[in-house]
């Protein structure tokens, strides 16, 4: 199969190489990529927001699916550009996309299906976000409403913390101001064809900068799957996914579905799991980044096969995924003053010895070669991934390997998955 990957981070180079596992000799292209995905795909100079040259690409070059990896190219529209040419694409359209582009969508469509979540306000105004923090009282919860690369959420004690947050967005539309949920934090992926569902297995991810759960949001330091703590409190992760899908994910599917704006591509639930009982945060419209990095290396099942039944509207007949029994963890390892201000372009060495580290491999996430070596070209640059048969074999390996990784400067988390085995 002939497949064109859009994206550039660890998340995109985790589906690629999930792809690659299955040795079924897949052709695989990549836009824009970085140094690392240049290594498992063919890197093509293509605008990915642009749904009139991904469009002709695909078409001049017989590619067989496309998968969208972030967010901006299906804000963009072009999963329908694909669509209207009969280009089979993993990613919703424009208006199902707004799931993720717009928290005011996402709570309407959520309230509309009958799906838990919290309370929540929308405010265009300051005086209309101090209303709005003052009926739901601190911690503060504010939100931008549109994308914000995962940083557009903050949760505080301080009131004017919360109200300049607000302020910082109100100049590109509106933000929510929401209750405060307290509990763990789930993140579950489906695969949707618009009709049907297929569940992956649960992740949980850490979005704080510091250990602890301390400092500014990120995009995500670390992931883990599976969840073992879910055994606790619903029996097994088994009981936990049938759960979401009957009162999260089909009704949010169907109520798209009958508004006609089928949602095809990955929904992306983001879970809180309550005293009084599990509540949606958000929805995204994609892959989850870093939750995905430890998500596809357990899965069993061809990857390509789910994708290409969404894409084409045959998911009934592909049967619920597997997942191998190993663990996952990844850690983030981030440039200097992510992520308020990272600096880039300096070398990173040492990843040939991390990737030798056994159980591990890296997902690159923001990595060029300049012609003298790798050097780090965002915040979060890389991601090390290491499975294992218990969370503290993974542990050791990812951490070893961390160790290993040379960026000056650089940052990481060094608590990932270690609340699981103090359980």
């Amino acid at each position: 199969m002939r497949i064109l990957v859009l994206g550039s981070g660890a998340r995109e180079h985790a589906i690629i190489l999930s792809l690659q596992s299955e040795g079924a000799g897949h052709e695989i292209f990549a836009a824009p990529g970085n140094a690392g995905i240049a290594r498992d795909a063919t890197i093509v100079a293509l605008d990915s927001v642009d749904p009139g040259a991904v469009t002709d690409f695909a078409n001049d070059e017989a590619i067989d699916l496309v998968v969208i990896g972030p967010e901006a190219p299906l804000v963009a529209g072009v999963a329908d550009a694909l669509r209207e040419r009969g280009i089979p694409v993993f990613g919703p359209g424009k208006a199902a996309a707004q799931l993720e582009g717009s928290k005011a969508f996402a709570k309407r469509v959520m309230e509309a299906a009958g799906v838990p979540t919290g309370r929540a306000l929308h405010a265009r105004t300051p005086d209309e976000v101090g209303h709005a923090l003052d009926t739901f009282g601190a911690p503060y919860v504010v939100k931008a409403d549109g994308l914000a690369a995962g940083k557009g959420v903050l949760v505080t004690d301080d009131r004017d913390a919360a109200l300049t947050h607000a302020e910082s967005y109100l100049s590109q539309g509106a933000v929510l101001v929401e209750e405060h949920l307290s509990g763990p934090e789930v993140s579950l992926f489906f695969i949707s064809d618009g009709d049907t569902v297929r569940a992956l297995s649960p992740a949980q991810d850490y979005k704080r900068a510091l250990d602890g759960d301390k400092g500014p949001n990120t995009g995500g330091m670390g992931a883990y799957s599976p969840l073992p703590w879910l055994t606790e409190r619903f029996g097994g992760e088994a009981e936990f996914v049938e759960l979401i899908t009957r009162e999260v994910a089909l009704p949010v599917v169907k109520h798209l579905d009958a508004e006609g704006t089928p949602f095809i591509g990955l929904l992306y639930a983001g879970l809180i799991v309550t005293d009084g009982g599990v509540r949606v945060i958000e929805f995204n419209a994609r892959f989850g980044d870093p939750e995905t990095q430890v998500v596809l290396p357990r899965l069993v099942s061809p990857l390509s096969e789910l994708l290409m039944a969404a894409a084409s509207g045959t998911l009934e007949d592909v049967a619920q995924p597997a997942f191998a029994a190993a663990v996952a963890i990844t850690v983030v390892v981030a440039s200097e003053g992510y992520p308020a201000a990272p600096v880039t372009g300096r070398p990173v060495g040492g990843l040939d010895a991390a990737a030798s580290v056994t159980g591990v491999h890296l997902a690159h996430a923001a990595t060029a070669n300049d012609g003298g070596g790798l050097v780090a070209t965002g915040g979060r640059v890389v991601d090390v991934v290491a499975l294992g048969t218990t969370f503290a074999e993974a542990r050791k390996r990812a951490y070893e390997a961390v160790d290993l990784i040379a960026l000056e400067g650089s940052q990481h988390r060094t608590d990932i998955a270690a609340g699981v085995i103090e359980r």
